[in-house]
């Protein structure tokens, strides 16, 4: 069988100019290695192959390699093909335009919101992907339901129910690629139920208030104190987005009475609770606040994730919907499967072979420790700093002096420690009065700077 360009070697894109083949294509090379757009290393195609892809004689790209070759631009050994030799490239003129440069990474870490990724369990993952792949059915790598994997769903059902009180099926699990992906298909259907304004916490992120703001819906925050989010003060509105296991960022789960008068206030007025379950996993001091969803599947949307007790690099979440919920929300996601199936399909594996149940409880002894080591540092060289909302979670709320916030934030940055203060946040509408605090995410640094982390946050402290 006669071979085609497509069955050939390596490809590589020029297009001779002018009248003269040999000279054209000369030019279109040498300008391809002066301009750095072939790299020094590069191996190029055999004469034989480019001969093919441009349509001209073999013998005119043997001359033209040739005088390269000659010129210093390319090398050619036996057995190693001819390569682009090393050559330093111009660089750009200091008066050519320069795209901004990005800021720095702070040399240390301490806010909120990621693990330490440098714990990411990469040879169990490894091998549940290998187990995961090979079990996989051909079908699976196509487009899919819009819902997820069904494997994934499966296991995510049961983990749920049995670590978090979850009352759901795999009929009613949707996969999503991260929480805000989840919260754009929940605005998305609030928006067509004629929903018009969402109840949420005073202090919380900004970057989901923003997502269902863009969805068209209002947003009303709500008061909170010592036992978390003010239920009594909830406005006319037709839903409420609330982190009741361990409140963000202040940390207090949400008082009993308080979970029983928000599922009431649903099934009172059709409402629906949008249930954040973040960090669910990690407790300390305390017994396992079950999820809100238990207490009413038909009004609470349960959404989890593993960028907490993961990476959220994974790009993995999932919503327990109610069943009147389910197609609307699978509809809004669209017609197929947008999330990765070969990472669906090896969480999968890693929870129903113990694996996840292995690594969370591995982290969550670790993370204690850094709580621990958090709380005796502060205890002996900064009693005036009181933590608050450790008994769960992967960050602290540290209390400061009032009007001390800003100065410890920008101390910290001059040491090169990256540290949020709690007025990031604060809605800008909410009816508490500011408190002036840090949120330190203890979880995030890798374990060799986690010590060093600690020590320059000290040394900040007033």
């Amino acid at each position: 069988m006669a071979r085609t360009w497509a069955t050939l070697g390596v490809d590589l894109h020029l297009e001779p100019a002018g009248p003269r083949v040999r000279r054209g294509l000369t030019d279109a090379l040498r300008e391809a290695v002066r301009s750095g757009r072939l790299a020094p290393g590069t191996r190029l195609p055999s004469s034989r192959t480019l001969a093919a892809d441009l349509g001209i004689a073999r013998n005119t790209v043997a001359d033209a390699y040739a005088d390269l070759v000659a010129e210093g631009w390319l090398t050619a050994r036996q057995g190693s093909g001819t390569r682009v030799a090393d050559r330093a490239v111009a660089a750009p003129r200091a008066d050519a335009a320069q795209p901004p440069r990005a800021p720095g990474r702070p040399a240390l870490d301490l806010r909120p919101g990621t693990p330490d990724l440098a714990s990411f369990p990469r040879a169990e993952w490894l091998k549940a992907a290998r187990r995961a792949l090979t079990a996989a059915p051909n079908h699976a790598l196509g487009y899919g339901d819009p819902r997820g994997r069904p494997e994934l769903r499966t296991a995510l059902a049961g983990y749920l129910a049995r670590v978090r009180g979850v009352r759901t099926d795999p009929e009613h699990i949707l996969v999503c690629s991260g929480f805000s992906h989840g919260l754009r298909i929940l605005g998305e259907v609030l928006r067509a139920r004629g929903t018009a304004t969402v109840a949420v916490d005073s202090y919380g992120l900004d970057v989901h208030w923003d997502l269902l703001t863009r969805a068209g819906l209002r947003i009303r925050p709500l008061p909170l104190d010592e036992h978390g989010t003010l239920i009594d003060e909830l406005p006319d509105v037709g839903a409420v987005l609330l982190t009741p296991s361990h409140q963000f960022p202040m940390g207090v789960p949400l008082h009993p009475d308080r979970r029983t008068a928000v599922t009431d206030w649903a099934r009172r007025t059709g409402g629906l609770i949008l249930e954040d379950d973040y960090d669910g996993e990690f407790r300390y001091d305390r017994q396992p606040v079950g999820a809100l969803q238990g207490l009413d599947p038909d009004r609470v949307v349960h959404l989890g994730t593993a960028s907490k007790s993961l990476a959220p690099g994974l790009r993995l979440a999932w919503m327990a919907l109610p069943p009147s919920l389910t197609g609307e929300a699978a509809a809004a996601k669209g017609s197929s499967d947008t999330c990765g199936v070969l990472d669906q399909l090896t969480l999968a594996e890693f929870i129903a072979s113990g694996a996840y149940d292995r690594h969370v409880r591995s982290a969550r002894l670790r993370f204690r420790s850094r709580r621990d080591a958090l709380v005796e540092a502060l205890a002996t060289r900064a009693p005036d700093v009181r933590p608050t909302g450790i008994a769960a979670g992967l960050h602290a709320v540290l209390l400061l002096p009032p009007g001390a916030e800003p100065a410890v934030v920008q101390a910290a940055a001059w040491q090169g420690l990256a540290l949020h203060g709690l007025s990031r946040y604060r809605h800008e509408q909410a009816a508490v009065s500011p408190v002036d605090a840090l949120v330190v995410g203890y979880g995030t640094p890798p374990d060799h700077a986690w010590a060093a982390a600690l020590d320059a946050l000290c040394r900040v402290l007033p």
